[in-house]
C-alpha cells in the first residue's frame, strides 16, 4: 500500500506547530533578555513583546482549534538556534556597552523569523479558505512587524550609538 500523499493542509498543520513551539520557547527566553538588557527602553521593548507573544500563543491556539487539532508544538531548530544566538550573546557581552546591541539583533532575529513564518502560514490559510485563521494570524504577522520596526526605531535612535560611542 503507498503512502497518501502529503497535502497543504499538512503543511499548514506541521507549520502551525513549529511556530507555536517558537511562540513558547521565545516566552521564555524574553524575561532573561529584559533581565539582561542595560537600557530600560530595550527592558521596556521585551516586556511589552512578552505580552504580545502571550497574546499570540492565544490566537494560534484558537488556529489550532479551527482545524481540529490539538495546539501542540514541534521542535523548531531555527528558533533554538537564534535563541543560543543570544544566550551566547548575554555571557560573552554581559556587562558591556554592546551588550543591548547585541540583544536587540538577537530579538530582530527572531522578529524576521517570526514574520516569514506568520507571512506564509496567512497566504496558505487564504488558499485553503481559512478564511478566520488568516486573520488571525494576520493580526500577529502586523504585531511581528510593528515589532520589528520598534526596535529598529531603538537601535537607531540609542542602542547603536550607546555601543560605539563606548569604543570611542
Amino acid at each position: 500500500m503507498s503512502k497518501k500523499p502529503k497535502t497543504l493542509d499538512d503543511l499548514f498543520h506541521e507549520t502551525l506547530k513549529d511556530i507555536y513551539y517558537a511562540e513558547k520557547k521565545i516566552l521564555t527566553a524574553l524575561p532573561k533578555m529584559t533581565k539582561a538588557a542595560q537600557s530600560e527602553d530595550l527592558q521596556a521593548a521585551f516586556e511589552k513583546h512578552e505580552g504580545e507573544t502571550e497574546g499570540q500563543v492565544a490566537r494560534l491556539e484558537r488556529v489550532f482549534a479551527m482545524i481540529d487539532q490539538p495546539a501542540k508544538g514541534k521542535t523548531c531548530d531555527a528558533i533554538n538556534g537564534i535563541i543560543d544566538e543570544s544566550t551566547e550573546v548575554m555571557r560573552e557581552f554581559k556587562g558591556s556597552p554592546a551588550l543591548d546591541a547585541g540583544l536587540l539583533a538577537s530579538a530582530q532575529a527572531v522578529e524576521h523569523y517570526e514574520i516569514s513564518r506568520y507571512g506564509t502560514l496567512k497566504a496558505w490559510a487564504e488558499k485553503l479558505g481559512l478564511n478566520d485563521a488568516a486573520s488571525l494570524l494576520d493580526e500577529t504577522l502586523e504585531e511581528e512587524k510593528n515589532t520589528d520596526e520598534a526596535l529598529t526605531e531603538l537601535a537607531e535612535a540609542a542602542v547603536n550609538q550607546e555601543a560605539s560611542q563606548a569604543a570611542e
